[in-house]
């Protein structure tokens, strides 16, 4: 099936990394930018300052940082505000390439005052808002204010969990944008679908790779959660899967060359 692309970009691959042998095997697979987070069973917050550097330390492709200071909704207090500036400070001194971050009022609409503020602060770094959008009370009001803060893209799964439950509500994304920002499709992407969701003609993908291994813990204590979450596994280490974000990248090449 031939792709017809919207965009005169090439196609972008970002892998959400909550290690650093995530990023590494982000950078091995082919991608061409991490987001890097930690707290995955929050949909990801601000990682630490170790990671930031390490991760700049060891891979050669961009590194955009997550900017969320704690899981939950994505309307914060000015203390919230404050710690999110100080991550940024960070960020820029340990030369990371970009944040990601989004910011809401209480009724929903994009809060453009303080992802301005945050913005402002960040240059020259890129700046991507998070799925944030996907919970703003308007999805094209909220690209239109987006646009306006100067932002460089937004990542979206179109209002859904899985972005390709969307996928009809992400071309009428991009069409709206019409190249003033990238569009960048997350949530549940991975080889099986990507060809469909690069017809929408979006300018990204970004995805976890997600694969997980056993635990090298002989003693395991029973009964017992760190935070009290039984549903989280305690002895089940997450990591990106080279081979699933290269069969991605696969898919992608034909595309940009």
């Amino acid at each position: 099936m031939s792709i017809t692309l919207s965009t005169k970009h090439n196609i972008a691959i970002e892998v959400c990394s909550y290690s650093l042998e995530s990023c590494i095997a982000a950078e091995k697979a082919g991608a061409n930018r991490i987001e890097l987070c930690a707290s995955p069973f929050e949909g990801g917050t601000t990682p630490s300052a170790g990671l930031m550097k390490s991760a700049k330390e060891n891979v050669n492709i961009q590194v955009h940082v997550m900017i969320r200071p704690r899981g939950g909704d994505f309307c914060y207090t000015d203390q919230e505000i404050g710690i999110m500036k100080a991550d940024i400070e960070i960020a820029k001194q340990i030369g990371c390439d970009g944040i990601v971050l989004g910011i809401l009022h209480p009724d929903g609409q994009i809060n453009t005052g303080q992802i301005k503020e945050l913005a402002s602060l960040a240059h020259p770094m890129e700046v991507t808002v998070h799925r944030a959008f996907d919970m703003s009370s308007d999805p094209f009001e909220a690209l239109e204010a987006i646009i306006d803060c100067g932002c460089t893209r937004i990542l979206t799964s179109a209002l859904q969990n899985k972005v390709t439950e969307g996928k009809e509500l992400l071309r009428e994304i991009v069409k709206k944008a019409d190249g003033r920002i990238q569009i960048m499709a997350g949530s549940g992407v991975n080889s099986r679908n990507a060809q469909d969701l690069l017809e929408t003609g979006v300018d990204a993908l970004h995805l976890t790779g997600k694969s997980t291994r056993d635990s090298v813990m002989t003693y395991r204590r029973e009964g017992i959660a760190m935070g009290g979450l039984s549903e989280v596994p305690e002895y089940e280490i997450a990591y990106a899967d080279v081979e699933k974000i290269r069969k991605v990248v696969e898919i992608v090449q034909p595309v940009n060359s």
